[in-house]
């Protein structure tokens, strides 16, 4: 691994890391800009943003666009989250400019073509309208706009039908004239790529960018709270969780490890006593997600209507248990899954042009792999256990969605919880 970084004097940034052995190439433009970035009006818009920018340009319409990549056998693509949204292509070796070309063109020439902007619409109400079948991904809107209410950055990302319904070509143009800026943006690139030529072909096609400062950005609030959602379903949608720790919080890595020996896996505590020893749900899982400011903590599942109560009460039990007297084995065990993770991110080039893209932005460098892999070692089994009990203390929220016989408030949770 060679990583390199440079900033350029737009105040862009460029990180890359050239993988011996590789004949292909990951490369990406990544604005720090998502779904908490938008006003209540804009609610959506970042989502929206992503799909118009593969819907023409100046130079290429919609075919023309992903013909350019896919007849040199590669793939196009973005997503977007809460606090970035991500373009990015993969291809041979000697495409790397072409590929630049294409996410330069469709992120700084795009027309939004009135039609375009119309159908588009379209796609993403039956997205919307899809997600409504899914119940697995909708318990976490819920739980998330229960954790941060009236906030952004609980909002689900997809916005919602009446706000992209009124979306204009200018309301697009104004968020990306304020957020789309060169300070605002990352191009990162791994694989098969020499840095002075990505950078040269940055400086190039990302000229045009607006300079400004990125708008600030509202401090998120975790509050907690509870959402019961009546839906007839088969299984009814369950998450339990807390405030969690930043990226930038000392406790973050030990925060991380506490879910994932608690609830990472089959052999965990959270596994056993839930499926294996009561056959409560099929299956259950722990999770820390942190964000630029705020983390969320808590685990997830699905059961049947009459055993939820139980769920939550023995999820709750296991969770404070862990606080106390999480083993020596279970640590050893979250530290190597994590590292695992880690590892395994180092052998794909996609996935260390996001990951060196998104520590970019959050932590201004890249950070080795033997730091970071430093860090989780160092932690002791009185710091894994602390930051548990840390997680535990502050206001539970809970998300419900289906068919429940009797309600689980967050004040039941609290209680269960008062001697941690």
């Amino acid at each position: 691994m060679a990583v390199e970084s440079s900033e350029l004097s737009c105040g862009l940034r460029v990180v890359t890391d050239a993988m011996p052995g590789l004949e292909t190439a990951s490369l990406g433009v990544y604005f720090a800009a998502g779904s908490r970035h938008e006003s209540a009006a804009e609610h959506g818009l970042s989502h929206l943003l992503e799909h118009m920018a593969f819907k023409g340009t100046a130079r290429r319409d919609a075919r023309a666009i992903a013909e350019s990549i896919e007849n040199v056998g590669g793939d196009l693509n973005a997503a977007t989250s809460v606090e970035n949204t991500a373009y990015y292509a993969k291809v041979l070796r000697e495409d790397c400019g072409l590929a630049l070309d294409v996410l330069a063109d469709i992120l700084t020439q795009s027309q939004f073509d009135a039609q375009e902007l119309e159908r588009e619409k379209q796609v993403i109400l039956q997205e919307i309208a899809a997600l409504q079948d899914s119940p697995e991904e909708l318990i976490f809107d819920l739980f998330n706009a229960a954790a941060f209410p009236d906030q952004a950055i609980g909002r689900p990302i997809l916005g919602t039908a009446p706000r992209v319904k009124g979306f204009s070509r200018g309301t697009i143009q104004a968020y990306l004239d304020r957020h789309y800026t060169a300070k605002n943006c990352v191009v990162a690139a791994a694989g098969a790529v020499d840095h002075a030529a990505i950078r040269a072909y940055a400086e190039n096609l990302f000229k045009d960018l607006p300079r400004h400062d990125p708008a600030p950005l509202t401090p998120a609030k975790y509050l907690g709270g509870e959402i019961l959602v009546s839906k007839k379903l088969e299984q009814t949608q369950v998450v339990v969780g807390f405030s969690g720790v930043s990226y930038a919080d000392p406790a973050n890595y030990a925060a991380h490890i506490f879910a994932n020996a608690v609830g990472g896996g089959m052999a965990s505590p959270l596994f056993q006593e839930v499926r294996e020893k009561r056959g409560l749900a099929y299956g259950v899982s722990a999770f820390h997600w942190s964000f630029l400011d705020a983390g969320l903590f808590g685990f997830e599942a699905g059961a049947h209507a009459r055993d939820v109560g139980e769920l939550v009460a023995v999820g709750v039990d296991v969770l404070a248990q862990a606080a106390h007297d999480l083993s020596e084995i279970d640590m050893a065990r979250a530290k190597a899954q994590t590292k695992v993770a880690l590892l395994t991110a180092l052998e794909s080039s996609s996935s260390r042009a996001e990951q060196i893209a998104r520590q970019t932005m959050i932590f201004g460098r890249v950070l080795s792999q033997a730091e970071v892999i430093g860090e989780i070692d160092a932690l002791t089994l009185r710091d894994v256990r602390a930051a548990g009990a840390a997680l535990l203390r502050t206001p539970p929220t809970v998300a419900i969605l289906g068919t429940v016989k009797k309600p689980v408030t967050s004040g039941d949770i609290a209680a269960r919880l008062a001697g941690v």
